[in-house]
């Protein structure tokens, strides 16, 4: 982990999960806090040696590696705790999240880990895309919802911190088959960031850019390539496809690593996503067929 600085006001601790900081005066603005309290300790120990104030902390979104430390930093200072909507719920009530991946039914106990479930925090304030003030700091919460439910970026002192609407083109080859909840949202929220306008941006895995709209294209580029060989996949069984064999087709064809059982839930996640987009998009028909739910080429008649 390294701290960068981008401007007069704004810095970032560039690790496997990014965390942002912003301040003004006697105002320090912690944007997420890393997957655990490991992660965060070093950004608080840089923090106090640059004699820089903490007095505020945002959670872009409700995935433990990017609130896992929170509970840490609440314990040690006084910050006011702002979230999104919806992420907030899962923020105080962690369990949510291996219940949600795991369909609704109750958890197994190695899905209790903290790569799915951060430490239990409190939230002060409850917000939504629009004007938000932070002591001396004055911000844009920008809704970016693909990724996660309520995802929120923060436009701020010029730089984007965008939360993870958008990845590094490593990070996109590194996982194959990127975590979304839903595709069709996410290309919304990207097409949305090709015509913001800012100094910069940051996401939440990879480097901070000037010209990041060039990385946001490849991600649009990456998403659009995967849903064409699925719906090229769908086109060559007719005969229709469950959503289990579709699963294991898209993950062996792009060799994904989910030795775990929990990694298998999050490429189950983001592999339905890919359906669900095709699905919106009218490219795909669906039905349930002997308890299956069961897929087809769109024209199929």
């Amino acid at each position: 982990m390294s701290f960068k600085q981008i401007n007069e006001h704004c810095y970032y601790y560039h690790g496997a999960v990014n965390i942002g900081y912003v301040h003004e005066g006697a105002t320090g603005l912690l944007i997420d806090t890393g997957i655990d309290r490991s992660s965060v300790k070093k950004v608080l120990k840089e923090l106090k040696a640059r004699e820089l104030p903490l007095t505020h902390l945002f959670i872009t979104h409700a995935h433990a590696d990017h609130y896992g430390g929170a509970a840490y930093v609440q314990e040690h200072y006084h910050v006011h705790t702002i979230a999104p909507v919806l992420e907030e719920a899962i923020l105080r009530n962690p369990q949510l999240e291996p219940l949600y991946l795991f369909g609704g039914n109750d958890p197994l106990e190695e899905l209790h880990n903290k790569f799915l479930q951060g430490p239990e925090m409190h939230v002060d304030q409850i917000v939504t895309e629009g004007s938000l003030p932070l002591g001396s700091l004055q911000g844009e919460m920008y809704l970016l919802p693909g990724h996660s439910y309520h995802q929120l970026a923060l436009h701020i002192k010029g730089v984007l911190y965008a939360a993870d609407t958008y990845f590094s083109e490593d990070q996109l080859h590194k996982h194959k088959i990127p975590y979304v909840t839903d595709v069709d949202l996410t290309l919304k929220s990207l097409h949305k960031l090709l015509e913001f306008s800012c100094e910069g941006a940051l996401p939440g895995h990879g480097d901070y850019e000037e010209k990041y709209k060039e990385t946001v294209q490849a991600n649009i580029t990456y998403h659009e390539r995967l849903l064409h060989w699925l719906e090229t996949y769908l086109q060559s069984h007719p005969e229709g496809t469950t959503h289990e064999q579709v699963i294991s087709a898209m993950c062996q064809n792009y060799e994904v690593n989910a030795p775990q059982f929990s990694q298998w839930l999050l490429f189950r996640t983001a592999v339905t996503a890919y359906l669900v987009a095709l699905k919106k998009q009218e490219r795909v028909q669906d039905r349930v067929e002997n308890f299956r739910w069961t897929f087809y080429p769109a024209n199929k008649a």
